[in-house]
């Protein structure tokens, strides 16, 4: 086993065994309990690579989850393993849900750029450069708020946003 699989084995039973405690000692409902436990299963098969038992948890804990912040998360995640999947356009679709409900998701905007930039390179694959051009300006706007959000983070996106002059 690697070291960077024993730490992230750690770090995943750290993380469960910290939820459960906080899960008994914190007074909330049984809903929202439930909601958790939901949420924390579908974290824990997402990292091991069980996409659809995920989707399973995160759509019960969505079903049960009624605080919009915490909802954002679920949505964030079900975003994430449909960009793992390839499917796009239904990440988007949810990375603009969870934004919906937390505008203050810097990851969720970096996602959305990586997937208009790469869509935009597709676009120059196909000799559309009128198309590409407009994927990434779509990438630019949305990394320029992830970096408002979070101005030390996505240095790669910032020099890209320099060189090609979509820096305001």
């Amino acid at each position: 086993m690697t070291k960077s699989s024993i730490n992230g084995n750690f770090i995943d039973k750290t993380f469960s065994i910290v939820a459960n405690i906080l899960l008994r000692i914190i007074p909330t409902t049984s809903g929202e309990k439930e909601a958790f436990t939901y949420y924390r299963d579908g974290m824990s098969a997402q990292s091991e690579g069980n996409y659809a038992e995920a989707l399973q948890n995160y759509y019960e804990a969505m079903r049960l989850e009624i605080d919009p912040y915490d909802r954002s998360y679920i949505l964030y995640n079900i975003g994430l393993i449909h960009t793992r999947n390839g499917e796009h356009t239904k990440a988007l679709e949810y990375y603009f849900r969870a934004l919906e409900r937390n505008p203050f998701l810097p990851q969720a905007f970096n996602n959305m750029a990586v997937i208009c930039h790469y869509r935009g390179e597709q676009a120059i694959r196909q000799g559309d450069s009128e198309i590409a051009e407009a994927w990434f300006d779509q990438a630019a706007e949305y990394w320029k708020q992830a970096i408002a959000l979070t101005p030390g983070n996505y240095i790669e996106a910032q020099n890209w946003l320099k060189i090609t002059r979509r820096f305001e």
